[in-house]
C-alpha cells in the first residue's frame, strides 16, 4: 500500500506572543491553532522566537510538548541577511527589530496562505506587506 504524501494547506507561523498565549493556555489561541491544524496547515516557529518566549515563569514541560508539534525554522546566514535586508527596506532598526525581522523573512517563505498570530501588527505589516495575514492576539 502506498503512503499518502502529507500536503499542508497553508501555514500559521506564530511569533513571541502567539507561542506565549499558547504556552499560557488561552482559549482564543488554543482554538485558533486547532482550527488551522483541522484544516490541514502547519503551525511554524522561528528558532529565534524558543529564545524570545522564555521566561522564569513558562511552563518548560508545557513548552517543550507545544514545540513537539511545530516545525521549528533555523535561522542560518542566508535568512539573516535576507531579514537584514528586510529591515533596511521597511526603514527600521535592527536593535529593537531584529527578531521580528527573522520571523517576518521565515513566514514570507512559508507555503501559502500564511496566517501569523502576533502582537506587532505594524511592524509585521511594514516587513511582511500584504503577504501575510496577520491576526492580532
Amino acid at each position: 500500500m502506498a503512503r499518502r504524501r502529507l500536503t499542508h494547506q497553508g501555514t500559521v507561523v506564530l511569533d513571541c506572543e502567539g507561542l506565549s498565549r499558547l504556552v499560557d493556555d488561552r482559549p482564543s489561541i488554543v482554538a485558533l491553532v486547532a482550527e488551522a491544524r483541522s484544516r490541514g496547515m502547519e503551525v511554524v516557529i522561528s528558532a529565534l522566537t524558543i529564545i524570545e518566549a522564555a521566561h522564569r515563569r513558562t511552563n518548560p514541560s508545557r513548552l517543550a510538548w507545544l514545540l513537539s508539534g511545530m516545525r521549528i525554522v533555523h535561522v542560518g546566514e542566508e535568512e539573516a541577511k535576507a531579514a537584514s535586508a528586510m529591515l533596511v527596506a521597511a526603514e527600521l532598526h535592527g536593535h529593537k527589530y531584529a527578531i521580528d525581522a527573522v520571523v517576518a523573512e521565515m513566514a514570507m517563505r512559508q507555503p501559502r496562505p500564511v496566517l501569523m498570530l502576533t502582537s506587532d501588527i505594524d511592524d509585521m505589516k511594514k516587513l511582511c506587506g500584504d503577504r501575510v495575514h496577520l491576526v492580532a492576539v
